[in-house]
């Protein structure tokens, strides 16, 4: 039997996590990667979220992606593509490694942007917190742990996540001008 998608509350371990995850990639691929960020949920204090880190290798161009997956593959990530998001490379953590997800990103792109500019926004507004908080939590009461359910579960928080991302473009917008 299949258990429930999991949604924890915010843990404060969560940025160390990352930071452990972030020095255990850096040596690897340091020369090619403009930062590496903490990204998604677990990146926004107060926020409820799968416990699961998600990071990603930003680049300074495209032309560096190939030598990024070949890199990640010598350290047994497994390169998946995109996952239906161009632009943007996902990675398969190896098995001996801490669960997380990986992403390769070019500074600037789209799929970069909508990371960092979401991420940056909810810090800022504990009331969406809250409230995209609290869908994740009724969302994961709603649906199974397997493939199936966790591409329910995305696809029903989907709406609510679009509208915060356009949300942080015009914050982001508003704070430039």
């Amino acid at each position: 039997m299949t258990g429930m998608i999991v949604v924890s509350d915010y843990d404060p371990r969560w940025p160390e996590r990352f930071e452990a995850l972030r020095r255990r990639l850096a040596p690897h691929v340091a020369d090619l990667a403009v930062s590496i960020e903490h990204v998604g949920s677990t990146a926004v204090p107060g926020c409820a979220a799968k416990p699961i880190i998600d990071l990603d290798i930003v680049v300074s161009e495209e032309a560096v992606m190939p030598e990024l997956i070949s890199r990640l593959a010598g350290q047994d990530y497994r390169h998946e593509g995109d996952l239906g998001i161009p632009g943007r490379d996902a990675f398969q953590a190896p098995p001996a490694a801490p669960v997380h997800h990986l992403y390769g990103v070019v500074a600037g792109s789209k799929p970069h942007l909508d990371h960092v500019l979401l991420r940056d926004y909810l810090r800022q507004r504990p009331d969406e917190v809250q409230r995209y908080s609290a869908l994740k939590v009724a969302l994961a009461q709603q649906f199974p742990a397997d493939s199936d359910g966790r591409a329910a579960y995305s696809a029903a928080k989907s709406a609510l996540v679009e509208e915060l991302v356009a949300k942080s473009y015009t914050a982001q917008a508003a704070s430039e001008s």
